[in-house]
């Protein structure tokens, strides 16, 4: 689930109407965004998906531009990314603030991309997630989609949505898998 979605659980599970809802949402962001700065965990290089960190540097090395789409909020999610050393592989994000689901988040990060001049007409893209919303959200914004079995999605569940690549984990990766 993105950030927003989890914030507004809570607020429905205590009873706030919709409306009220809509006009508390930016402050309890604000809020909940200081909170995981100023308390959030120190380090999460404990917390990285065996394999990221060699896939990432490949990726980098072979001169792909790499975006963060995430369902954290903004400032949540460079913090975490900070923490597990990895933020200098990323050129930009996009997060649960800046729309209503993941697939929205793939749309606002390829528009971004092909501003900054990243993407051409004709570069192929991927999307790499490890739960159903992202392969969906790729299937959405006609990109191809890189299922890794390392979250709470079993790749049984994942393959179900056909993604055009399944890897039990990113230690399968190869810079060749974005080639075919």
């Amino acid at each position: 689930m993105m950030d927003r979605t989890i914030l507004e659980l809570m607020l429905r599970s205590i009873g706030l109407p919709p409306e009220e809802i809509r006009i508390a949402m930016p402050r309890m962001v604000a809020a909940a965004q200081a909170h995981y700065v100023g308390h959030g965990p120190r380090t999460l290089r404990h917390r990285v998906c065996p394999g990221a960190r060699a896939t990432l540097t490949a990726l980098r090395a072979g001169g792909v531009p790499l975006g963060l789409v995430t369902g954290n909020l903004s400032r949540i999610g460079w913090r975490k990314l900070a923490h597990a050393g990895l933020t200098s592989f990323f050129r930009f994000g996009a997060f649960a603030e800046q729309a209503e689901d993941r697939a929205g988040l793939v749309r606002r990060a390829l528009d971004l991309a092909r501003r900054q001049g990243w993407l051409s007409a004709r570069t192929r893209v991927w999307h790499v997630g490890d739960h159903e919303n992202d392969i969906l959200a790729a299937r959405a914004n006609g990109v191809g989609s890189i299922a890794v079995a390392t979250g709470v999605s079993p790749a049984r569940d994942l393959a179900e949505l056909r993604p055009d690549r399944l890897l039990r984990n990113l230690h399968e990766f190869r810079l060749e898998l974005l080639q075919s």
